[in-house]
């Protein structure tokens, strides 16, 4: 049986703003700058080495809709790149880069086909074997019709792949676009769909794979550890699929055990060597710190500087480091008095009915503009809220800042 290979790549946001990020030293700013173009790097790269059948771009190729002209300029190189290996190339854009936006043209090369602003089906023969791909690109900004129903339905024979820029109906995470419920897509009897779109790596149903893979590198704090690609291997009854990591450096986070510790050399040293097995481990890093087993002694220490002073002093000693490790802010655990006193919070939330929050949230739900946004106080309101505070109030940590 026919095995095709194909990589299958989203959300590469090339030229992200990086908007939000703060405390990052003047050295170390052009490598988080340049991290979404050099994560594209990697990717074809990889691509160059590896020799797939194809590659699928599902979506939000460009951070912005007006597409920076020194992101198109990289695009096409690479696609340029990957022609010279005769690797053929399907694209569409998303919501970030839809086609209403306003940007000076480029011409792809040959081997790259865009999909247009409905959707259709391309196809291409791979060793004999017919693999027909269907898709679309964003008109503009916000598609909110549930797309998948012009997506043709697979007829048996040849492989059918389906990419999609979209959301699961009823996604609170992020905002929802071209929606669609699983059901819908494993009726269409696809063989894999290439989804894009959501940020966090996740497969929602495995026969057939129906794939989220990701964006390819980190931007801000919500996409924290590995970021990259699936490589994926193909027939008309199996799949395999294999993550490639293309960051240029992973956002995380660190957790250092304060246990013992009264001195600030001794922090500081536990401190560094900790980043040092993690730099080992996994490379370049923006890194945010999580001081734990923090004793009243402990936190007096801390709180003798403030927490500028202690990033500042991190900072300088890990500048020349390579690959590099950049601590972009820093946090303690809340003492375990007060871990009490919320856990305490929490055991009395669990005893409210819905006549309780009612009453807790009379002023909001008054307010005359924004209440039409909120939830109903049911069941479900309850058991979601609960959830959210315990897992909130078990990861709570107090900004190490001087009072």
């Amino acid at each position: 049986m026919t095995e095709i290979r194909f990589l299958h790549i989203a959300d590469l946001h090339l030229d992200s703003p990086f908007k939000g990020i703060s405390s990052i030293p003047q050295s170390k700013w052009n490598d988080i700058r340049e991290s979404t173009f050099n994560a594209f790097t990697n990717i074809v790269e990889y691509a160059l080495e590896n020799k797939p059948d194809f590659v699928l771009i599902v979506g939000d190729i460009y951070d912005g809709e007006n597409r920076s002209l020194r992101a198109q300029h990289l695009f096409q190189k690479g696609m340029e790149a990957l022609q010279s290996e005769g690797i053929p190339v399907f694209i569409c854009y998303g919501n970030h880069d839809h086609l209403s936006g306003n940007w000076v043209r480029f011409q792809l090369p040959d081997n790259v086909q865009e999909f247009g602003g409905d959707v259709e089906t391309k196809t291409l023969d791979i060793k004999g074997q017919k693999v027909n791909i269907s898709g679309f690109s964003y008109k503009e900004r916000h598609v909110l019709e549930g797309m998948h129903t012009y997506y043709p339905t697979a007829n048996g024979q040849h492989i059918h792949i389906g990419m999609l820029h979209g959301s699961v109906e009823g996604n609170v995470e992020h905002d929802v676009y071209a929606p669609f419920q699983k059901n819908n897509l494993i009726a269409k009897g696809y063989d894999y769909w290439a989804l894009g779109h959501i940020h966090k790596r996740q497969t929602l149903h495995d026969d057939p794979p129906i794939v989220y893979p990701g964006n390819t590198q980190s931007r801000h704090r919500n996409e924290k550890g590995l970021k990259g690609f699936y490589d994926v291997t193909l027939t008309k009854h199996n799949a395999m699929l294999r993550f490639i990591p293309s960051s240029a450096f992973l956002y995380d986070v660190v957790e250092v055990s304060c246990e013992g510790i009264v001195h600030a050399n001794e922090l500081i040293k536990h401190i560094e060597l900790t980043l040092d097995h993690y730099r080992k481990t996994n490379g370049n890093a923006l890194i945010e710190l999580i001081l734990t087993d923090i004793t009243e002694e402990t936190n007096e220490l801390i709180q003798g500087s403030s927490k500028e002073e202690w990033l500042f002093l991190l900072q300088e000693n890990l500048e020349m480091d390579s690959p590099f490790i950049i601590v972009k802010d820093l946090h303690i655990t809340h003492p375990n008095k007060d871990r009490r006193e919320l856990n305490m919070l929490l055991d009395i939330m669990k005893e409210w009915d819905s006549s309780d929050w009612k009453h807790v949230l009379k002023d909001l739900y008054r307010h005359p503009k924004g209440s039409r946004y909120l939830p109903t106080i049911d069941e479900l309101f309850l058991n979601e809220t609960l959830q959210e505070a315990e897992h909130l109030l078990s990861k709570v940590v107090t900004k190490v800042d001087k009072q």
